[in-house]
């Protein structure tokens, strides 16, 4: 007999750079989250989907949870409330190669109010089955490794432990299975070929971010946030012929698509960063950036960036609301 349909949505939680978007992506096996090894840089609950031949889960990767120093981080922790208000698991994702710390502690707290039952005996139960996905294994030996999930055993009541090093794909499979069997059965909610919840626009842009984070490392204003304005795309009836006499010559170039981005900083002083000398940054973002954005919109594209001030706007509201926050 053939196993019943399961189907659901995992919240994956976890203080900043503890590896979520890293491993969505891994299970995924898709690009669909920024990382980088900067904290807080998931700033949208991005939804991937992962489809097997017996289940579909909608991974929800929320931004780190921690204390707001802006309106926008107050924000990023407002995402998080959306992300788990509704889902059928939890993944808690804790760093092999980190201590148990406070960040840690204050998240399960917030688990516990959200997600768990005081017994008559002042144990608690979980409504949803909380899972610790132990990250990032490839860092300690074996006995090391025993300890740290002796250490994450005796902190909470988890509903399962599982290691993993998304990077090295190792255990990813074992991940996989122990989500599946956290869902309830459910229908298949999106086509087999869907991997994200995220338009065109939303991916783009999460791409830009991304690729200037790995450009610039450490000289990356950490303000930055970025925006795609339209996508324009070629008109049919004008790439067929403008001028039915006078058909296309047959190795003239075909009409691309143009994307039109607006990348913002809170100073002027930040925007030479951005750009660079003589341009070498654009220019390198634009470059790498150039097949995958061809793919999202489905023909070739140009990709017309701007560099603009919007000054203090991760405390503005007004601003965080018109950057998408």
């Amino acid at each position: 007999m053939q196993d019943a349909y399961r189907s659901g949505f995992i919240a994956v939680v976890g203080r900043p750079n503890v590896g979520k978007s890293t491993l969505i992506n891994a299970l995924i096996g898709s690009h669909i989250a920024i990382t980088s090894s900067r904290p807080e840089t998931t700033r949208k609950a991005i939804r991937g989907v992962l489809t097997t031949d017996n289940a579909q889960i909608v991974l929800v990767d929320t931004p780190g949870i921690h204390r707001p120093r802006t309106l926008l981080g107050q924000r990023l922790n407002d995402i998080v409330d959306d992300s788990l208000s509704d889902v059928d698991a939890v993944a808690f994702l804790l760093p092999a190669d980190q201590p148990i710390g406070p960040g840690d502690k204050r998240i399960l707290s917030r688990l516990r109010s959200d997600f768990a039952r005081k017994n008559d005996d002042g144990s608690l139960t979980w409504k949803v089955p909380l899972i610790a996905v132990v990250t990032k294994i490839d860092e300690l030996d074996q006995a090391a490794l025993v300890d740290k999930l002796i250490a994450i055993n005796e902190f909470a009541a988890f509903s399962d432990i599982v290691p993993v090093s998304a990077l090295e794909k190792d255990n990813l499979d074992e991940v996989k299975q122990v989500f599946i069997e956290a869902m309830p059965e459910g229908p298949q909610m999106y086509p087999e070929d869907q991997i994200s919840e995220e338009s065109p626009s939303e991916t783009i842009a999460e791409l830009v971010r991304g690729a200037f984070l790995e450009e610039l490392t450490d000289e990356l204003p950490h303000s930055l946030a970025v925006v795609v304005d339209a996508i324009e795309y070629p008109d049919e009836d004008e790439d067929e012929n403008a001028d039915s006499d006078k058909p296309r010559a047959a190795n003239a170039p075909k009409p691309k698509a143009q994307v039109h981005v607006s990348v913002y900083v809170e100073r002027d002083s930040q925007k030479p960063i951005i750009i660079g000398r003589k341009a070498e940054h654009l220019v390198r973002v634009k470059k790498k950036l150039r097949t995958p954005i061809n793919r999202i919109v489905g023909c070739k594209a140009n990709l017309d960036m701007h560099v603009k001030v919007a000054k203090e706007w991760q405390s503005d509201p007004k601003k965080l609301e018109r950057l998408g926050f």
